[in-house]
């Protein structure tokens, strides 16, 4: 199996689905032959694919979501560029009204076949940290996904192009150039909707997203050294959200540990903590704590930037209190 970054394997992802099918197209900022990708996000692709389907627009997110969902609607497959997650409050309108509406508003006879590509989350750069990924989970219609490794990217990609629904796919800027990993096979996707387990353990679940899963692996790699066997669950798409697998882990450990780089208040895994305690606090004592990103504006300062997110103490002291049997 090929070795990419998480950069490279997104791309690998868009070049292939091109490649195999012709209605599906680029469009947003710093995409075409005057930039050629200068962001990493979409580099190499105006070379290879053209100014025909790679295309670069004026800087107004609104209007490239709305050509978007128009392209989708009659008939062609465009990933959307745009950008940074932070302007997804500039989508809202035309990606809620009428992307993730589109097919309820007649009777599934017209579907909205589109992805858009943000990136989010602190890096190793100042700003456009911010995800408002509780903003897009909160809209019936749309799928949201957001892969933690190399290898989730590649086939998670995928799996959005060709989906017939429209698509939030979140990349993590803090792990966008690490290691190299394997990935899947050219043209190999992985189901949307369906959860990862990371790492299997006894004593307490930990669901964590993005850059977080690889945090939550640290963790559970010290804990070991307690006698603490933690499962990490990694749910790769958000929304639809595997819960069944969560549950079953749960179940089984009685303990929840959620970690996440989003606000507390509207993370779609807060819901998800919800939604468990509705389904398995009649059954016994079950014990969840959280470990999340402070309700404040994300810093500029990369010190504070840092300081508000989950740390590998925090995951770890989060894990204590819910195993710690005297409470």
């Amino acid at each position: 199996m090929t070795e990419m970054t998480f950069q490279e394997a997104v791309v690998a992802a868009i070049v292939e689905e091109m490649e195999r099918d012709p209605t599906v197209f680029n469009l947003g900022q710093d995409i075409g032959p005057i930039y050629n990708g200068a962001m990493h996000s979409a580099r190499g692709l105006s070379d290879r694919f053209g100014a025909d389907r790679i295309i670069d627009t004026p800087i107004s997110e609104t209007a490239m979501t709305g050509a978007g969902i128009g392209a989708a609607i009659c008939g062609m497959r465009p990933i959307v560029q745009i950008m940074f997650a932070e302007f997804l409050g500039l989508t809202i309108t035309p990606l809620a009204c009428e992307a993730a509406a589109m097919w309820y508003k007649s009777d599934g006879q017209i579907s909205v076949p589109m992805v858009i590509r943000v990136l989010c989350g602190a890096g190793p750069h100042r700003g456009h940290a911010e995800d408002y990924i509780g903003l897009v989970a909160g809209v019936p219609g749309l799928k949201v996904v957001m892969p933690s490794c190399p290898g989730d990217a590649k086939g998670l990609m995928t799996a959005a192009i060709r989906d017939n629904n429209p698509i939030v796919f979140f990349e993590h800027m803090g792990i966008y150039h690490g290691p190299r990993q394997e990935v899947p096979a050219a043209g190999e996707a992985i189901a949307l909707g369906k959860a990862d387990i990371k790492r299997h353990g006894r004593d307490v679940t930990i669901v964590a997203s993005g850059m977080m899963v690889q945090r939550s692996l640290r963790a559970a790699e010290k804990l070991a050294g307690e006698d603490v066997s933690a499962e990490v669950i990694d749910p790769r798409t958000l929304v639809p959200l595997d819960l069944d697998t969560v549950l079953a882990s749960v179940r089984k450990t009685r303990r929840l540990v959620v970690v996440s780089e989003s606000w507390r208040t509207g993370d779609p895994l807060s819901d998800m903590t919800a939604r468990v305690a509705e389904e398995l606090a009649g059954e016994g004592p079950l014990r969840i704590a959280r470990a999340a990103l402070q309700n404040t504006p994300r810093p500029f300062a990369l010190s504070l930037a840092r300081a508000s997110m989950p740390d590998l103490q925090d995951i770890i002291n989060a894990v204590r209190k819910v195993k710690d049997d005297t409470k």
